[in-house]
């Protein structure tokens, strides 16, 4: 009975052309044995270098490289990070460069680390920065929060604190 039901669930599924799919699907996954994590640091430098590199890329495949460096768990070289500008600036995309450089502020992690990381990053491709007419986003103020008032009373008056019942809250100091 079970060798029926085996034997016509096979058929069913090759008169569909589920086993062509089956074995297409197999292989691929089989291809991604080489994971790019587990690459030396220089051949995936030299593969976003490379990549980024050619000249006649548009900005789709720019925008497809950048977030797959993104995503990995790494920050990237400056040299990696001055290519990937080049190629920003070679599709005319002076948003994606500012939007670069925040994206790698922020895998820097801590404000410690910031300072240091990004303060060297910054520091080695300042004369790509200069030579392409890209600013930083320290450059545009984007380090600071835009409508920031260092007063609150400025803008919540103590009063209000009575009046929208804040100061009944068990752990309300005024």
């Amino acid at each position: 009975m079970a060798s029926q039901l085996v034997r016509s669930v096979a058929r069913a599924t090759l008169s569909r052309g589920g086993i062509a799919r089956a074995f297409s699907t197999t292989s691929s996954l089989s291809a991604k044995d080489d994971i790019m994590e587990k690459w030396p640091a220089e051949k995936f430098d030299k593969h976003f270098i490379d990549y980024l590199s050619r000249p006649e890329i548009d900005g789709w495949e720019v925008r497809k490289a950048l977030t797959e460096l993104h995503d990995y768990d790494v920050i990237p070289d400056p040299k990696v990070v001055e290519a990937g500008l080049r190629a920003c600036r070679r599709v005319n995309d002076l948003a994606l460069c500012v939007r670069f450089l925040e994206a790698i502020k922020i895998k820097c992690g801590s404000q410690k680390n910031r300072e240091v990381i990004y303060g060297y990053i910054i520091s080695q491709i300042t004369p790509v920065l200069k030579e392409l007419g890209i600013p930083t986003p320290e450059d545009l103020g984007y380090d600071k929060p835009e409508l920031f008032i260092p007063q609150p009373d400025y803008w919540w008056e103590k009063k209000w604190y009575a009046e929208y019942g804040y100061d009944k809250k068990p752990a309300f100091q005024f």
